[in-house]
């Protein structure tokens, strides 16, 4: 049986929370099922789709996972790691994690352990790279609306990022989290204007806007 690792990111532009990279990993032959069940055959990027159509392709994905027929993870990279080493190595760290962390070499599907997981396809979105210790690996422009692997990756990311800021909202209620998710909205940088910056914001991306 053939295997694919799909690999996307979200959060790479925002003024505010963490960058968040997605892995979701399966049998080749299931990419036609995914296709036609998950996305009506038609792939689109992630932020394209409603909030309400990515919430139920999500539920479907985590149902499958419990189901032990996939596996799909997230990890998110503070603000402060991104200030600090730069938004490059915050990713790659991301993806690091995601290959290497134990969960996936013991409670994926066994076919997807760690010995499987070092020969499976790789399929990463735009310029991302996986650790040159994984050689089959390809990176796809516009992955995410080209590649159902990709996609889905995206889709766990994404709706994973999204809650994380909705829930930070409850912290920090002066920013509209929940809203905007830290992206430069106008209204998220009139809230910046109003209230400063917060322990969430990445100074390095506000720095860029001298007006504040």
């Amino acid at each position: 049986m053939k295997f694919v690792v799909g690999i996307d990111e979200v959060g790479r532009g925002p003024l505010a929370g963490p960058v968040t990279v997605g892995l979701f990993a399966g049998e080749e032959k299931m990419g036609k099922w995914l296709l036609k069940n998950l996305f009506q055959n038609k792939l689109r990027d992630s932020k394209k789709l409603s909030h309400k159509e990515r919430v139920v392709i999500n539920k479907s994905i985590l149902k499958l996972k419990k189901e032990g027929k996939i596996f799909c993870e997230v990890r998110h990279i503070s603000s402060k790691i991104i200030d600090k080493k730069g938004i490059v190595f915050a990713i790659n760290s991301a993806i690091q994690k995601l290959l290497h962390h134990k969960i996936l070499m013991t409670e994926g599907p066994p076919q997807l352990l760690r010995g499987t997981l070092s020969h499976a396809s790789m399929r990463l979105d735009g310029g991302l790279k996986a650790p040159s210790e994984f050689k089959n690996q390809k990176t796809i422009i516009k992955g995410d609306e080209k590649d159902v692997f990709i996609a889905c990756a995206s889709i766990v990311a994404k709706v994973s990022r999204d809650a994380l800021m909705a829930r930070l909202s409850k912290k920090y209620p002066d920013y509209g989290f929940e809203t905007h998710k830290g992206y430069g909205t106008k209204m998220h940088r009139e809230m910046i204007i109003k209230h400063g910056l917060c322990s969430l914001h990445r100074l390095s991306f506000c720095a860029k806007f001298r007006t504040w």
